[in-house]
Parts: C-alpha cells; structure tokens; sequence
C-alpha cells in the first residue's frame, strides 16, 4: 500500500529506519548532556520530529545533522534545568540506567564507562551548558575542535578554551579513573553480602573513613536531605534504612551507568539504585538514587529484560 500524500513528504517506512538508525548514539549524547533518561529520550523525539518535518533528500550527512539539533536541544534544556535543580528537593542525582544492553553506546574502555558513571555525570554539574556540550563531544564521542565549533555554531579557538576550561572545573581525563571492573563487582558483591547478612563489620571494612553516601528522593519518597558523610554516620544510616525499608528486599548486582551497580526491589518493584565510587578498594562515594520518577527507565529496562 503506498503512503498518501498527506501522511507528508518526510513520513515513511525508509526515512523512519533512517532515523532509527541513529537513535541509540543520539540517546547516548541526550543523556550524557541532561544526565536524564526521561529527557534524553523526550529531545530524541524531538529531534525526529524535526527530521520528519524536513524535505527528502535535504539533510546531507543525518548522523552530522541530527547530533547538531540534539545538542542545542539539550542546551536549550540546560539552561532552565539549572533553575530547576536549584529548587529540587535534596540532592539531585542523574537518572541510573542499565547498561549491559549497550543504551549508552559501547562501553568497552575504562574512558567510555566513566563517562556514563555517576560521579562523572555529577560533576558535569559544575559546567555551563557549553562548556558540557563541548566536553562530552570531544570526551565522549571523539569530535574535532572543527566538528564542535561546527555543532555549536562557535569559532575552534573558542571551542579549545572551553575545553580547557571544563577540565580544569572537573579534572583531567584519565585522573578520575575508577580501579579494574573486576575489583568494583568484587566490591559491589561483597556489599550486597554483608547487606544481606546484616554484617557491620564486614559494611565496615568496605567504606572509606571518609565516605560520603547520597540520596536522592525527590521529595517523592523519605531520602536524606543533605549527603551523610563518615564512615560511622554511614553504618548508623545504613542501619536504619534497611531496618525500616528493607525487610523482604531483594538485592542484587547489575551494570549500571558503566560500573556495578546495587539494585534494590520490594514486592517486585524497583525500590532503589545505588552505584559507587571506588578508590584504594574502598567505597569513597555512594549515589542513592530513590525517587520513583528516575527509576522509571532503568524499571522498563529491567522489566524487558526479564522478558526477553
């Protein structure tokens, strides 16, 4: 059956695979930019939505062009998140996404799982919206100083200063390294069991003396307004949530966000997501994510998944 004449000029079965085509690396760049899967995903369909209401054959290089019209969605959506984040309840923590089923790209180097992980996504909170936008194109998908200038409609020299810049806000790359993948799921799963078991001591030996442990509730569920920071405040804390919350909880190990993650349910559902930050063998930083509205995504993935 053909298409008729008013379904428009840009709708179709070719031009709609096209775009399909393009859409994992374009939903990789949303949610490196907003650290929002919900986002990430609303700008993606804008962006196809954009591509539909082009001519046949007017968009040269699509892969070019679309990166293009993402990015400055996700600028436009920066610049009043930022108002947005200032308001919100408690600590704001990026959206946790699984991602053994490649939603974010191929995660094969240690480079490419940090710049999906937590820690780093938070600390792209400290940039302008151009300087992230700079910094993840060049980190994360390898563009040219011509090629950024080129998205960003800003000269080369321009480009250079705000990467450097933003590295000097967030560090270098290469000095934020988490320790071998092998050593984090050691960790990871040596958690879950002594969380299991109720073994303090064993909790103990895991965190760092300094640890600081995050929440994010959102207002939509009880968190910890402000990071509990300490080793022994952390045990008090972990106590008391796993007393009041996590009676008949199951808890297990996922890739999540490039590293391994803590994966709570209750009754079935997803309750919590907790990833860390690991240096010297030790947890030095912990993300809560528990605000059902960002575990929305990761509850879909893990429900195909159990599907599939």
């Amino acid at each position: 059956m053909t298409t008729s004449s008013a379904a428009g000029p840009a709708e179709g079965p070719d031009r709609t695979a096209e775009f399909e085509r393009h859409r994992p690396r374009m939903f990789s760049l949303a949610y490196r930019m907003l650290g929002s899967a919900e986002e990430a995903q609303d700008v993606v369909q804008d962006a196809y939505l954009r591509f539909a209401g082009t001519e046949p054959g007017s968009v040269e290089h699509l892969g070019g062009w679309l990166a293009k019209v993402v990015t400055n969605l996700c600028l436009n959506r920066l610049t009043s998140a930022r108002a947005r984040r200032e308001r919100y309840a408690g600590p704001w923590l990026p959206e946790p996404v699984l991602t053994s089923d490649g939603a974010l790209g191929p995660l094969e180097s240690a480079e490419q799982r940090e710049s999906v992980s937590a820690a780093l996504l938070l600390l792209l909170e400290r940039l302008t919206p151009t300087e992230r936008a700079v910094y993840v194109l060049r980190e994360a998908f390898a563009y040219g100083y011509r090629e950024i200038a080129s998205v960003l409609g800003l000269g080369e020299a321009n480009c250079r200063q705000l990467y450097r810049r933003a590295t000097a806000r967030i560090g270098e790359p290469g000095a934020r390294f988490a320790p071998s993948e092998r050593v984090r799921r050691e960790l990871a799963e040596a958690f879950v069991g002594a969380a299991r078991e109720g073994d303090l001591a064993a909790l103990e030996k895991l965190l760092a003396a300094d640890v600081v442990w995050w929440g994010d509730g959102g207002g939509k569920v009880s968190a910890a307004r402000r990071p509990v920071e300490g080793r022994e405040k952390v045990l008090r804390f972990l106590v008391g949530v796993a007393e009041r919350y996590l009676v008949g909880a199951e808890l297990s190990v996922a890739e999540v966000n490039g590293g391994p993650g803590l994966v709570v349910t209750v009754g079935g559902r997803l309750f919590a997501v907790v990833t860390f930050e690991v240096r010297g063998g030790l947890v030095v930083a912990a993300q809560t994510v528990l605000n059902p509205d960002k575990l929305e995504f990761m509850g879909a993935q893990l429900a195909a998944a159990r599907e599939g």
